[in-house]
């Protein structure tokens, strides 16, 4: 064992042998420390072919919830930048404030990519995003501000973005199956 380069046989945990089972029951380990029957190899996705051209509807949701995303991100970092210069009240909730929209942010952000991708994941991170933008255009529309054409805009995006992610193209893209169907795919 002594006389055996390093990368030929290193195992994962104390008391592996090669083709035995290790430190947890069950796991037979190689000798390059994959539990056997797992390969170094990423996962082949089992979505739907890149072959297929996305769908139109699939490429507008994504585009919907990268400018929500967007949106939040310059919302967030102006309300960052007019709390660290001084020109806003409070400068503890500026600053929270302005970090919590760039978090927040980063959620129809990450769905974005994942639409434009086809992860059948990023419909639900997607969803939420719009769900929640609902009661925020609802009280942006009852403030009597200049807040109400905002609000106006951010319902009508939640809203088509909404009906983009549940149309049965969108879910046909995404390879998500309805309730029920999981079965029928196995046989």
């Amino acid at each position: 064992m002594g006389e055996e380069p390093l990368g030929v046989w290193w195992p994962v945990r104390r008391g592996c042998v090669p083709g035995t089972v290790g430190a947890v029951r069950g796991f037979h380990h190689t000798p390059w420390g994959y539990p056997s029957g797992v390969s170094p190899e990423p996962n082949p996705t089992p979505q739907t072919s890149d072959a297929e051209p996305r769908p139109g509807r699939l490429t507008a949701a994504a585009a919907l919830a990268a400018l929500e995303g967007v949106a939040l991100l310059v919302g967030g970092g102006a309300m960052l930048v007019l709390g660290l210069t001084g020109d806003s009240g409070d400068l503890s909730t500026a600053v929270t404030g302005g970090v919590t929209l760039i978090a927040l942010a980063l959620l129809p952000l990450i769905a974005a990519r994942g639409l434009l991708l086809r992860r059948s994941w990023s419909r639900g991170p997607a969803v939420i995003t719009q769900i929640m933008a609902l009661p925020v255009a609802y009280n942006l529309l009852q403030a009597d501000s200049v807040a109400i054409p905002a609000g106006i805009v951010l319902a009508v995006v939640a809203v088509a973005a909404l009906v983009l992610l549940i149309n049965p193209a969108t879910t046909q893209a995404l390879g998500i199956q309805g309730p029920g169907r999981a079965e029928e795919t196995k046989r």
